[in-house]
């Protein structure tokens, strides 16, 4: 993937339109910002603590860009009174591998954004995006993992049509409950 991937969420009566592009290191304080919430910090295993932490962290989401094997977006939101738009999220493909028939997404929201759909519309972005264009190389079940206590995501799976698939059993540290997967195919 060497090409600059930037996808479109339409707006919705409630909600401006999104951006969903990759992560770059301009986006290191809107990060640490966005992490300063407790619930955020609750459901994702990454620390982001100030400006070194996100820089790592993008750092990362960039080698996942170059090798070819998870694929993260920055979620923005267009402002209408501004010509710059305000981070609101992150989605991402990962586990991606050729000939390999699934892959799994994940997401967060920034507190700011909640409750306006942001989620699955950035989800749904980039599920079509993953069948659309990795598709091709054998690509046909996406994957989304949450914890059983996470209702927030299990509504984002639902409305982003990933079936509950499974129970699947607690996994500490990653998972110290158990957990859903939902998963959505190429055909659905």
């Amino acid at each position: 993937m060497n090409d600059i991937v930037i996808l479109h969420a339409s707006a919705t009566p409630s909600a401006p339109s999104l951006v969903l592009r990759p992560w770059c290191m301009e986006d290191a304080a809107a990060l640490v910002d966005v992490y300063r919430d407790p619930a955020l910090r609750h459901w994702t295993s990454s620390a982001i603590e100030n400006e070194g932490d996100a820089m790592r962290w993008v750092q990362d989401q960039e080698r996942g860009w170059a090798a070819g094997d998870r694929f993260g977006f920055a979620v923005l939101e267009e402002q209408p009174d501004s010509a710059r738009a305000q981070l609101v999220g992150h989605v991402v493909l990962k586990e991606v591998a050729s000939g390999k028939p699934s892959a799994e997404v994940g997401y967060w929201t920034a507190a700011r954004a909640r409750g306006r759909g942001v989620a699955p519309r950035a989800l749904e972005a980039v599920t079509d995006w993953a069948f659309d264009v990795l598709g091709g190389d054998a690509l046909e079940r996406l994957e989304l993992l949450h914890q059983v206590d996470n209702p927030a995501s299990y509504r984002v799976a639902h409305k982003s049509r990933y079936s509950l698939d499974t129970v699947l059993p607690a996994a500490p540290p990653s998972f110290p409950r158990e957990g859903h997967l939902h998963i959505r195919r190429r055909d659905a």
